[in-house]
């Protein structure tokens, strides 16, 4: 085991220096097969998410209600045995992703290394200071990319529709009422994320240009502050801080409809429980489903998030090529 993840995956070279025509290219192109293997496990962690909701609702409303000790052992040994293989699934499921995109981030840095030397060599002076930022911190992003680039959307998206799915099943009025503001984040995501892309492509570009200066300042007769490097900088400030504001704004957004389903649970679920046509164990299991739906509604706004930005990573590191 120790020295298969230790290992880079050994990935196929093609024989030229042509990019990937699109980014889920690139990513088929770095990890092949692997990303079926990582999504059946994703698949496993998504199926297991539900039970423990339904643990949780026949705890409540069998054990408590009829006072069933043996029972209560053995719901509450099948609860902590779920837990224990997710969790061990989920562990398995990040070390995979990790192994594949630290092996793409290894090959691409020794690829465009070879062809950083290849043109210095044919063409004399290069931009020392964008190759840099290319061959370091980009090549990161967009190499992290592949681990999870289909697996994640896999997990989080069968985690929403497992819990979903469970709950329109045991009580579809609370369950509808409840989706409704989640639903909203669904479709927001990316009409938010859209305005956060363009200002991230347009951050690339000022950090290769302030390393494309900063590579040059040492052969110039001007110092640091009688430079055009100054409003580069305020300029990265400028955009940093509008990514910030963007960025921060969506999640502000997400917290407070998430914080609203679990309200619409107590409340339509209180009253239809005074009203005898629910029991309290699915309004406790409701909210606690509403709570772990947080959780892989924001790993999907990361991931979009993530995958927007390797996009455009992967788009000007290919012209650059």
């Amino acid at each position: 085991m120790s020295d298969f993840l230790f290992r880079p995956r050994r990935i196929p070279r093609t024989g030229d220096d042509s990019p990937a025509g699109s980014l889920f290219r690139y990513l088929w192109r770095m990890s092949g097969r692997h990303q079926l293997w990582i999504c059946l496990l994703a698949i496993v962690v998504a199926a297991l998410t539900a039970v423990p909701l339904e643990l949780q609702r026949r705890i409540v409303d069998e054990v408590i209600k009829d006072r069933e000790t043996a029972l209560l052992w053995t719901l509450g040994g099948g609860y902590l045995a779920v837990l224990l293989v997710q969790g061990g699934a989920k562990y398995a499921l990040h070390m995979y992703q990790s192994w594949l995109s630290e092996s793409a981030i290894r090959y691409n840095r020794a690829h465009l290394t070879g062809i950083f030397e290849r043109r210095t060599d044919d063409e004399g002076e290069q931009r020392s200071g964008e190759a840099v930022s290319i061959i370091g911190a980009e090549v990161e992003h967009l190499g992290g990319f592949v681990g999870e680039g289909l697996s994640q959307p896999v997990v989080n998206g069968g985690m929403l529709v497992a819990m979903g799915g469970y709950m329109l099943v045991v009580e579809p009025l609370v369950a509808l009422i409840s989706m409704a503001f989640v639903l909203p984040q669904i479709v927001l995501m990316p009409l938010l994320q859209g305005r956060i892309n363009r200002l991230i492509e347009r951050r690339v570009v000022l950090l290769r240009r302030f390393g494309d200066k900063l590579a040059d300042l040492p052969g110039t007769d001007h110092d640091f502050r009688h430079s055009d490097m100054p409003g580069v900088l305020d300029s990265v400030f400028d955009n940093r801080l509008r990514i910030h504001l963007w960025k921060f704004g969506q999640k502000a957004l997400m917290n407070l409809l998430s914080a609203i389903a679990p309200l619409s649970v107590l409340l339509v679920g209180g009253l239809m429980v005074i009203a005898g046509e629910t029991t309290i164990g699915v309004v406790v299991a409701f909210i606690s489903g509403f709570e772990r739906l947080s959780t892989p509604l924001r790993e999907l706004v990361a991931y979009y998030r993530v995958a927007a930005q390797a996009n455009v990573q992967h788009k000007m590191i290919a012209r650059w090529m």
